[in-house]
């Protein structure tokens, strides 16, 4: 009882009740208004027709098009109340002329050195033409490998996370979607203090909503009594507002320069499955060194200087990167996406490496909710003869988005790609790896919050160390999961309500 009630009055649910209370008054109003005359009845209708022809000409996807357009023409007026409160995936243009500014001070110090990208077009014109794309509409460079380390499992890889975070001398960049105070924080939090002590400058930035469930209300304002930086990514304020809708889902830890680590890991208790909540979490992290770790050194600068309106020394920082030798034998570069504009990084480069791939291509995710784009490619790459490969949770932590995630399963099917569940639990990495040659490493899901209204970031590996590591994870991962069955997933007894929800997919 004592667990069902915390559950019922967490701050999650408290604001989830006053935003909808909220929704459904001024839905109500609008309502009452259209019933008590016909003349308002037709001025919405007339209002829903102008929007969606609006809608039809803005530069979004497809998909989100039409999942508005249905729900503004069946009910206009939820449709248009729901669209201005939730739907335009815009920044304000407060916020983007702060990201804007925080952007164009930080790019010029990424700088890219034209023999390492002519190497790299050496060896493959293909994995330059990505590595162009990446630096021409990211903003960020191409680098040759320091080192590079993927681990299979975030358990795995916490003990040398907290001795990188030991070894310390200058600075510590922390930048997560969930901090929760427990036991794998508690690890961090011990060291960062011990560190503090020492003069080491400690930052952490957390997204509000993102941790909303996992820590005190004034969580911030003790990291800061004990020395750390700290601030909330857009703090979560239980009022309908646009900006709510992006949210800080990158993953970043950087130790003096030298060390980055990425991948779908947070600071909470199952990424470590101390705490099991739907079966063994699977996830992935990646270690790197090398020049390339002054990509997510400038990364966090710059989110940090967007979400405090701060201008930073990053210059400051970059000089205690010092140039370390390079170890491997690849090419790595650092991306980061933002919702700033309608340049869909992080989906591009999935594209790119769904269209390059001449043998095969394996993928973790934990949501399948794409969008015909990624549809339409992962299909043709299996017709064309390529060994497609899709792995995905078996057991659900949201429902809805489960189903989802099945609802694309037969057409995949059909087309020749491979659907496997990972029936011993969740598998949350998000990964990629193409032809023995590429892999992306990141936090980039797929499904539209990621590709579309998110900040996110991953790494793009050519010949990297770490590209056979992750190619052989995910050849053990398929060898112990369950293939999926076209008789399986063409489920007619639900084919209707899933195509509804295919639908309204990019709106959830």
């Amino acid at each position: 009882m004592k667990r069902f009630a915390s559950k019922l009055f967490s701050k999650v649910v408290v604001t989830a009740v006053i935003i909808c209370i909220q929704f459904a008054w001024l839905a109500y109003l609008l309502c009452a208004a259209t019933v008590a005359s016909s003349t308002v009845d037709i001025l919405f209708r007339i209002c829903a027709i102008i929007l969606v022809v609006h809608i039809a000409n803005k530069d979004i996807r497809t998909s989100f098009k039409m999942s508005w357009t249905v729900l503004i023409l069946f009910l206009p007026q939820l449709g248009i109340l729901a669209y201005f409160i939730f739907g335009r995936s815009d920044l304000t243009k407060r916020a983007r002329r702060r990201l804007v500014h925080s952007v164009e001070r930080n790019v010029k110090f990424r700088t890219e050195e034209p023999e390492v990208k002519r190497a790299l077009y050496a060896q493959c014109p293909d994995a330059g033409m990505q590595s162009d794309y990446i630096t021409n509409w990211a903003g960020y460079p191409l680098y040759c490998e320091g080192d590079t380390t993927y681990f299979p499992c975030i358990e795995e890889m916490f003990p040398q996370y907290l001795e990188d975070l030991e070894s310390a001398k200058h600075f510590i960049f922390l930048e997560y979607f969930i901090v929760s105070t427990e036991e794998m924080f508690s690890a961090v939090l011990d060291i960062l203090e011990r560190k503090i002590a020492e003069g080491v400058e400690v930052r952490l930035l957390y997204d509000d909503i993102g941790s909303i469930n996992y820590v005190p209300t004034k969580f911030y304002k003790t990291m800061r009594e004990k020395g750390i930086k700290c601030v909330r990514f857009n703090p979560f304020r239980p009022l309908m507002s646009i900006i709510m809708n992006n949210r800080d889902h990158r993953k970043i830890m950087v130790v003096d320069g030298k060390v980055a680590y990425t991948g779908g890991f947070n600071l909470s208790d199952e990424y470590i499955n101390v705490k099991c909540r739907y079966g063994y979490w699977k996830d992935a992290g990646i270690r790197m060194t090398g020049e390339c770790v002054w990509s997510f050194t400038s990364m966090f600068i710059e989110m940090w200087e967007y979400a405090t309106r701060t201008d930073e020394d990053a210059l400051k920082y970059k000089a205690q990167c010092e140039k370390s030798p390079t170890a491997g034998r690849g090419f790595i570069q650092p991306y980061a996406d933002s919702p700033m504009n309608r340049e869909y990084v992080a989906e591009n480069v999935y594209l790119n490496l769904i269209n390059h791939a001449k043998n095969y291509i394996y993928i973790f995710t934990p949501y399948l909710v794409i969008s015909s784009e990624i549809s339409t490619a992962l299909e043709n790459a299996a017709k064309s003869g390529v060994d497609v490969r899709i792995t995905v949770p078996g057991v659900p932590d949201k429902m809805m988005v489960f189903w989802l995630t099945k609802s694309n399963f037969a057409g995949l099917i059909k087309a020749g790609v491979k659907i496997y569940q990972y029936t011993f639990g969740f598998i949350h990495s998000k990964c990629f790896v193409v032809d023995d040659a590429y892999a992306a490493v990141g936090t980039i899901n797929l499904d539209y919050r990621s590709l579309c209204l998110h900040f996110e970031c991953g790494t793009f590996m050519y010949r990297t160390d770490a590209v056979m590591q992750v190619k052989s994870d995910m050849v053990q991962t398929m060898a112990e999961a369950h293939l999926v069955t076209l008789e399986e997933a063409d489920m007619r007894f639900v084919r209707i309500i899933l195509g509804v929800l295919k639908l309204l997919a990019p709106l959830l």
